[in-house]
């Protein structure tokens, strides 16, 4: 006998079902009464939500560890290695295995740096990861004196711009990352690791896990993610300038929460991330079509910011309530 199908369990276990839906809605909408929709449009949406998807995975992974973990950096992350990508490659190929290296040591002494502030001085991850934010502003400010050009690798400009079969480049590499890091969060120990941690890190412990390791390599992948972002971001528009990371802070956060990561941890979702990250990036390409001035544009963004951490906050902390005493309960009993 078959099963009748129920939308609403299934939106409710697939929390990423509610943004695509709205993607859906929303181009539906906006062909219909603008007819200046296409599916030209729309891959040119996804490219620019790619950028977005790649660092939003990322900070989704802090984010998932629980007790408000939010990585800050991730601005200064992007805009400093875009920088050291036109400083070390200066546009050739046969830089580039350098120009990697050296962007993938940054990355990994920014997020260990990061973990060290927040796990080992057990300094609150907002506060960490901005300090280390501001750091990197002064880093950048003292690469931009020593930029030679704005000449960038014909390699990643490959990756950024290019098309292949009809799809960005960018985008089928997104999507290979949006479909490990779904794997990995469903059908590794490491993703259960992750929610466990996200849970409760007391009943975590008391399983054997290391709660410190995990929180650590959340951080090491937010920053290893923010600096391919970066050098990626940085070839596409040909070059780097001193804010071109900045608006990708709260974007990140609210694809993040927008997507069905609990803003409190213990779950994540990472095909959310990418289909929230598409409705953000369409919709500040409404507003352009509408033709609202770009201060209005930033209010109205940071409007639905603050409804959506608003509304994710007041979910997570009714599911906390429920699931806590449960956890509590089971670890006593193991």
């Amino acid at each position: 006998m078959m099963r009748r199908f129920d939308l609403a369990s299934y939106m409710q276990k697939n929390p990423w079902a509610w943004s695509a839906a709205a993607v859906v809605l929303i181009w539906l909408i906006l062909s219909a009464t603008t007819g200046r929709y296409s599916l030209s449009t729309l891959s040119g949406i996804v490219l620019s939500a790619s950028f977005l998807t790649l660092v939003g995975i990322g900070q989704m992974f802090v984010v998932a560890t629980g007790r408000g973990n939010i990585d800050l950096s991730i601005p200064s992350v992007m805009t400093l290695n875009a920088y050291i990508a036109l400083i070390v490659i200066q546009g050739q190929d046969a830089n580039l295995l350098l120009g990697l290296g050296v962007a993938l040591l940054l990355a990994v002494t920014i997020g260990a740096i990061n973990a060290l502030l927040v796990v080992g001085l057990r300094i609150p991850s907002i506060i960490a990861t901005l300090a280390t934010g501001y750091v990197l502003a002064t880093a950048t400010l003292l690469a931009n004196r020593m930029i030679p050009g704005f000449m960038v690798s014909p390699t990643l400009n490959y990756i950024a711009g290019a098309r292949l079969a009809g799809l960005p480049v960018m985008t089928l590499v997104t999507l290979g990352v949006v479909v490990v890091s779904t794997f990995v969060l469903r059908f590794t120990a490491y993703g259960r690791m992750l929610s466990a941690v996200g849970q409760s890190r007391d009943a975590a412990r008391l399983t054997g896990i290391r709660c410190g390791a995990v929180v650590t390599s959340a951080f090491l992948l937010s920053s290893l993610l923010a600096s391919a972002t970066g050098l990626l971001l940085g070839a596409y528009i040909n070059g780097a300038f001193l804010e071109m990371g900045q608006s990708y802070l709260l974007q990140s956060i609210a694809a993040v929460v927008l997507g069905g990561t609990p803003i409190f941890g213990g779950a994540a979702t990472a095909f959310g991330t990418f289909f929230a990250s598409i409705l953000l990036i369409l919709l500040v390409s409404t507003m352009q079509v509408i033709g609202l001035p770009p201060g209005t544009q930033d209010m109205v963004q940071g409007v639905v910011v603050i409804l959506v951490l608003a509304l994710a906050g007041r979910k997570a902390g009714l599911g906390r309530a429920r699931t806590i005493p449960a956890l509590k309960t089971e670890a006593k009993a193991t």
